[in-house]
């Protein structure tokens, strides 16, 4: 009985992780022609229905013409909103490939 409850814990903490990982990809122009990279951490409370910080895909993009915007919940977004949720605190991250 003790391993059945040890085996679903972990196979519940398993889904929980790979389900907070989720990324939607915009390709400006062609997209990506190098791998620079910048990332910004985007918070929200209230559960995402207000914005603490601005983040400028734009101004992060520089004068690049041709880009790409990933905007993701990593493992460690997971982590942050998994312990910020009793506080309503999430976040995801916003990375501009150019």
């Amino acid at each position: 009985m003790r391993t059945k409850i040890i085996t679903f814990t972990v196979l519940l903490l398993v889904l929980v992780v790979i389900a907070g990982c989720a990324a939607h990809v915009h390709n400006i122009g062609e997209g990506t022609k190098s791998k620079e990279e910048i990332k910004k951490r985007q918070w929200y409370i209230l559960w995402g229905l207000v914005e603490l910080n601005e983040v400028d895909t734009a101004q992060m993009a520089g004068e690049a013409k041709d880009y790409t915007i990933v905007t993701q919940q990593n493992e460690l977004d997971t982590l942050i909103n998994i312990f910020g949720s009793m506080i309503t605190l999430h976040a995801r991250t916003v990375t501009v490939e150019k």
